[in-house]
Order: structure tokens, then C-alpha cells, then sequence
């Protein structure tokens, strides 16, 4: 079914928590698995209804903020999300203590059981009020930037479409829309500030209320982190600084070179990969979803199959237009059994690669989307970034079908700019922590502390208020998940080490690279992220060794690459 023939209705709550109440109770009373299974599996298909119709709810407010109806539908599920985790906390806690846990976890897997252990560590009905004012702040915060007016030569321009002028080969022209976008969160500061500051104290109530020392590890919790802690992760920015940042700074040097600047160099020309200009795909947003088509008819006859039926039935909204919210995501509609991608096209060179991260992420979803239990589909977000990360690197082979005259330009910066992303990503994480340790922190207490950070991640950065708003501290309130998603960002540091292993199978042997991305990809979520890099053959971003030689190699790659006849 095509996505515009989908139907929204919204569902009657009463009826949605007495349901899961009976379901509950029969579980409870089931005298045998036979039974018991039955009641599982019309949970589960229940689940997956009320899913679908909030997704439905979810992307076409996404696509159009000033909707009013899927505003107002929005706004129905943040306040009744939390009441339905309430039910689900019943129904979890039965099955964790059904007398058939064994039979369930021999069919289904015993994931699903260490996972609702953690699940039960994130909730208590106490903290319903706070998470429905969360979620109504989140959606503030979205509408809020998906509404921006951003006045540029004479035009307004959105968030997402300025985003192409930042990256202008015109050192004049990229320096003043830099300056014209860090005006407008300078205009919107005290509103951007007073919704942090809102969120760090409701979230810290949350923690404090369920009986922690604040909000990071119910944030760690609600990550659905089940193989790693916190020390692994401060382990692993030890091991960023220590390995990743040294290979990024002569990266950017080289730059510097390049473009005939001053190292370290502004945000504005940081931006800027080649005096000629970054590389740009050579035609319209038609023509990369047709190359797009190409690549994954050749890669393999999966990707063709899937590719093809995302197309056909409207799965993807690419094109960046007025009240369409920022960024990029994909997730899944099951009712139909299918993904969904969203992305903001802008005319660069992230075109291409937004689109083949999503469709990493939905190739991934569509492989695994009639397992059971619901929950096994998608791996937890570290792994799933893996899927999307990797399949950006599979394009390579075909990447001149994109970027025609500019492919040179195009894997050097590539590569150049995962690479570097992990100190920027790492960097996000480690304020968070500290944001939360801090939680009276005032604002200009949290800028400081970002603008000290980018000292030890992004040594690069030129940090002399030439750009007010991004040279003072204040350039994290252009990351989305700081607001909606605390403690997520280091998923995309983990998976990216990863990807760039994933880069180096890929020179060495496509079509082994391959097997391993779908042996990794096959297993769903069936597994924690290290159990199941270890069952496709994969190493650990955990072992600095890994980490190590990977940024060594990729560095030697950029460092040797041949760019002679690019200005």
C-alpha cells in the first residue's frame, strides 16, 4: 500500500489499557504455554496496531509541522504514551514472572527477558506527569527550529535549506550564512535555553524519583544498554582523544593548506573541503533516488527487491520544503511491514549520504519485520547505526552514478568527514554527561562548558567569536538529540569506528564485506550489540586495538590519496 492511502485513526485509550489489562490477566492465568503463547501473540499484534497508527501520526507531523490535525494528534500520543507504559509495566512484569519464562525464551530468545529487566529500571507510574511534560517539550523544541525564518540575500530560508550555504566555495557568502543561522538561534536563545534547562531538571526528577543519583543511569536505561556501561564509554573517549583526534587534526590541517588559511581555521571555512567547492551530486533529487535505484539493483538481489518497493509504494519524503522538520530518520510502519524515510535534501554532497543511511537503517528493518517478539526487529541504537553508517561506505564502488566529475572530491571528504565526526560525536556525549551531573548548571555555565570541550575534541576550530553563537559556546542547540535524546549520540561514535572497519573489508574485498554486513544485519536485533558483531566476524569499537588500527588506516588513505587537479 502506497504511503498516502494509509489510514489515521486515532485509537480509543480506555479501550487500549483495558485490553492490555485483560491481556495481562489472561497471561497471568494461562494454564499452560500453549495458552500463554496465544495471549503473547495477540499482544503482540495489538502492539503493533497502536504502533503503526502513532508512526502514522508521528511522520505526517514531521512532514508538516503547521498540520493542526497531526499536530493535535501529536500531542494525543505524548500524553498517552506514558500511560500506556504504565499497562505495559504490568504486562512485563507477568511475563518476567510467567511459569513458562523458559519455554518462551527456548522459541523466542532470552533477550526479550534481560531487556524487560532493564525496561522495568526506566518506569514507575510516579514519573507519568513528568515524561508527558518530556514529550511536549521535545515536540516544542521540533516545531520550534521546523518553523525557523532565517533571512538570507533578500530570502527566507529554513534550518534545513540554509544548511547548503554553509558549505558555499565563496569564503564571503558561506562566513555570512553561518552568521545568518547563528543569528537566528541568537534571537531564539532565551526560548532554546529555558527548554533545555526545563528538560535536564525534569529528567533529573524522573532519575531521583525511580531512586538514582540523578538522570544518567535511568538515561542509560532507557538507551537499552544491556552489554556495556558507562565506564566502557568513558574508556572509549579516552581512546578517541588519545587515537581518532591527532589523525582528524592533520586532516584538518591539510585543509587549512588547501583552502590557504590560517590553521586552526572558523567554523565557516572547517566547512569547506576544497577551495572549488565540497562535492555536490550532478543532478536533482529524482536523479539521486534513481542512482540510488541503480546501486542497490547491483549490490545485491535484496537490496534490489527492496529498494524497488520503497519507491513504488511512496516510502520515502526527501525534499526539504516549508514547516517540514529538520533532519534525517527512518523508522517502521508494521501493519504494512515496511520502513519509512524521511530526509531534508539540500543540494550537497549529504544528499546522498543521508539517503543511503536511512535506507541502511530500512533494509535492515525490512529484512527482520515479521519477527517476534516486535521488539527483536530493530537492535539497540548503536547497532542499528551500524546498518546505516556501513551502507554509506557499500556506495563507493558506485559513486561516480552521484557525483559524476566531483567522485574524487567526493570519497576523499566522505571518508574525511567520518573520520572527524567521532570527535565532534564524542564530544556531544561527554557534555552530556557532565550536564547531568550538573543539573542547576546556568545557561552560560553549559555553553562554557561546550566551548571548553571543543578544545580538547575539535582542536581545529578557530574559537575567536568571529561567528557569535558558534564560537561562544552555544552550537550544541543545533543537535537535536541533546533536546529529544540524551545519551544517544555516542550509538553514532561506535557504529561510525565500526563503518570505517566496514570501509576497509570494502577495499580489500566487496563482496566479503558484504556477507559479513548481512550476516550482521540478518540476526535483527536478536542479540546485544557485541554478541552480535562477534557472530558476523566483526571487531569491537571497544577494543582500542580495533579503534586504533582503523583510524590508522584510514588516515594513511587520506594521507596518500591522490588530489592533484582538484583546487
Amino acid at each position: 500500500m502506497k504511503f498516502s492511502e494509509m489510514p489515521y485513526q486515532r485509537p480509543d485509550l480506555s479501550k487500549i489499557l483495558s485490553d492490555l489489562a485483560a491481556l495481562t490477566a489472561e497471561l497471568k492465568a494461562a494454564g499452560d504455554y500453549r495458552t500463554a503463547r496465544e495471549v503473547f501473540l495477540r499482544k503482540e499484534a495489538e502492539g503493533k496496531h497502536i504502533y503503526t497508527m502513532g508512526n502514522l501520526a508521528h511522520i505526517r507531523n514531521t512532514i508538516d509541522t503547521r498540520d493542526k490535525f497531526y499536530d493535535a494528534e501529536l500531542r494525543f500520543w505524548n500524553n498517552a504514551i506514558p500511560q500506556m507504559q504504565e499497562a505495559e509495566h504490568g504486562w512485563t512484569l507477568a511475563m518476567l514472572e510467567s511459569p513458562y519464562r523458559a519455554e518462551f525464551a527456548e522459541e523466542f530468545g532470552d533477550l526479550m527477558f534481560v531487556n524487560a529487566e532493564i525496561s522495568l529500571k526506566t518506569f514507575s507510574p510516579e514519573i507519568i506527569p513528568q515524561m508527558q511534560q518530556e514529550n511536549d517539550l521535545v515536540q516544542e523544541y521540533e516545531t520550534l527550529l521546523a518553523k525557523s525564518q532565517i533571512p538570507f540575500e533578500g530570502r527566507i530560508y529554513t534550518i534545513s535549506q540554509i544548511g547548503s550555504l554553509k558549505k558555499d566555495a565563496d569564503d564571503a557568502r558561506r562566513l555570512a550564512a553561518w552568521k545568518a543561522e547563528g543569528q537566528w538561534y541568537k534571537d531564539h536563545q532565551a526560548e532554546l535555553d529555558d527548554l533545555y534547562d526545563k528538560l535536564v531538571h525534569l529528567r533529573d526528577e524522573m532519575g531521583r524519583k525511580l531512586g538514582y543519583d540523578g538522570y544518567t543511569e535511568l538515561g542509560y536505561y532507557r538507551m537499552g544498554r544491556n552489554c556495556y556501561t558507562k565506564e566502557d564509554v568513558e574508556k572509549f573517549r579516552e581512546a578517541v582523544v588519545k587515537y581518532l583526534v591527532p589523525v582528524a587534526d592533520e586532516v584538518y590541517r591539510e585543509q587549512a593548506k588547501r583552502l590557504g588559511k590560517e590553521y586552526p581555521m572558523s567554523f565557516a571555512d572547517n566547512a569547506l573541503s576544497f577551495r572549488s567547492g565540497n562535492p555536490k551530486p550532478v543532478g536533482d533529487a529524482n536523479a539521486i533516488l534513481e542512482a540510488e535505484r541503480e546501486f542497490f539493483d547491483e549490490l545485491s538481489p535484496e537490496t534490489s527487491r527492496f529498494f524497488r518497493m520503497m519507491l513504488e509504494n511512496e516510502l520515502l519524503d526527501v525534499l526539504s520544503t516549508e514547516g517540514k522538520r529538520g533532519g534525517g530518520y527512518c523508522t517502521s510502519i508494521p501493519d504494512y511491514q515496511v520502513p519509512f524515510i524521511f530526509a531534508n535534501f539540500n543540494g550537497t554532497s549529504n544528499d546522498v549520504e543521508t539517503l543511503s543511511h536511512e535506507a541502511g537503517h530500512a533494509f535492515a528493518a525490512w529484512m527482520n519485520i515479521s519477527r517476534i517478539p516486535r521488539s527483536t526487529v530493530w537492535p539497540t541504537m548503536e547497532a542499528c547505526e551500524v546498518h546505516s553508517m556501513s551502507m554509506e561506505f557499500f556506495i563507493w564502488p558506485w559513486v561516480e552514478k552521484f557525483f559524476g566529475d566531483d567522485t574524487r572530491k567526493f570519497l576523499y571528504s566522505h571518508l574525511a568527514d567520518s573520520l572527524t565526526f567521532i570527535p565532534y560525536g564524542t564530544m556531544v556525549d561527554h557534555f552530556q554527561h557532565l550536564v547531568y551531573e550538573n543539573p542547576d548548571w546556568t545557561p552560560r555555565q553549559r555553553h562554557d562548558c561546550w566551548k571548553d570541550l571543543l578544545g580538547i575534541y575539535m582542536p581545529w576550530m578557530r574559537l575567536d567569536g568571529e561567528i557569535p553563537f558558534s564560537a561562544d559556546g552555544e552550537g550544541w542547540q543545533r543537535q537535536h538529540h541533546i533536546y529529544s535524546s540524551p545519551f544517544y549520540y555516542i550509538d553514532y561514535c561506535l557504529a561510525q569506528t565500526e563503518a570505517i572497519g566496514f570501509w576497509a573489508r570494502i577495499q580489500d574485498d566487496l563482496a566479503d564485506a558484504w556477507k559479513h554486513y548481512m550476516a550482521y544485519t540478518v540476526q535483527g536485533g536478536s542479540g546485544t550489540f557485541t554478541d552480535l558483531l562477534a557472530n558476523a566476524g566483526l571487531g569491537s569499537p571497544f577494543d582500542q586495538e580495533f579503534m586504533r588500527s582503523v583510524c590508522a588506516r584510514a588516515g594513511e588513505w587520506l594521507r596518500t590519496y591522490d588530489l592533484s587537479g582538484i583546487e
